[in-house]
């Protein structure tokens, strides 16, 4: 498998962890969205809580030039953490929702 390939399935697998957890309040649950054409990978909070809708992303990530972008991340621990637990190099991700100039003073890459 290349390594394309790997980021890909890395990045789906914890996505589809997050998609187990119950909600503990509303009829909530979580969506997992992912576009390997274009490389994009969504989680979903789609559902009702008292009365009102919910509907929103918790993670994007994109793969864009052969780097690992998050986009969004709605998550207590953090995707970033994850993906690096699963042995993806803190060079190749690239924390997308922080701007440039705050980028370059986390050991993630800047772009």
């Amino acid at each position: 498998m290349d390594t394309l390939d790997t980021y890909r399935q890395i990045i789906e697998d914890i996505l589809i962890e997050y998609t187990r957890i119950p909600y503990a309040y509303g009829d909530i649950h979580t969506e997992a969205i992912f576009d390997r054409a274009n490389d994009h990978y969504v989680l979903m909070n789609v559902g009702w809580d008292s009365g009102r809708r919910v509907h929103g992303s918790l993670v994007h990530v994109d793969i864009i030039d052969g780097k690992i972008w998050i986009q969004r991340d709605g998550t207590e621990d953090g995707i970033a953490n994850e993906l690096v637990g699963a042995g993806i190099p803190k060079r190749q991700i690239v924390l997308g929702f922080h701007p440039e100039e705050i980028r370059q003073h986390t050991e993630y890459a800047v772009k």
